[in-house]
């Protein structure tokens, strides 16, 4: 793997760091990259400037939150219009429980990634909320039996 051209391999050891644990202290930071705090601080304000780093997270146990049903979700629209898919995108941006929407290429529009409760609360997502979105013509619903990796960290 090659780095991007603006990122030396400082740059892409502090994300590293920062990855595995974002509430690393900047000084533990500067110490497990072997440059001073303000220059450590100073790189860090530049990704985040440059939108390399674009936030802070904690990562919540979904299970122990009541959202423990991970459902992917097909959706295939009726027509592919620019004003379908602009008011399909705009409905899914108020929905909590769309975690991710993804235009995709292949047999179907859009890919949904969403949390809920129960099979009851899916059920009752699809009928009130999803099957009534713009544009929806078609749906295939996929429940996850087993999550056997979850990651948002990217390979550096």
């Amino acid at each position: 793997m090659h780095p991007p051209p603006d990122l030396d391999r400082i740059d892409l050891k502090i994300l590293r760091l920062l990855q595995a644990d974002g509430r690393l202290p900047n000084l533990k930071l500067a110490e497990a990259v072997g440059l001073s705090a303000t220059a450590v601080l100073a790189r860090t304000q530049r990704l985040q400037r440059e939108g390399v780093i674009q936030g802070y997270e904690a990562r919540l146990d979904p299970h122990k939150l009541g959202r423990g049903l991970l459902v992917f979700v097909e959706v295939l629209l009726d027509r592919t219009t620019p004003n379908v898919f602009d008011q399909f995108r705009a409905a899914v941006q108020v929905h909590d429980d769309i975690l991710e929407c993804h235009m995709v290429a292949g047999g179907f529009d859009y890919l949904l990634k969403t949390r809920m409760a129960d099979m009851a609360a899916y059920r009752a997502f699809a009928g009130q909320v999803l099957w009534q979105m713009p544009g929806v013509r078609e749906t295939r619903t996929y429940a996850v039996m087993e999550e056997v990796k979850t990651s948002t960290r990217l390979p550096l």
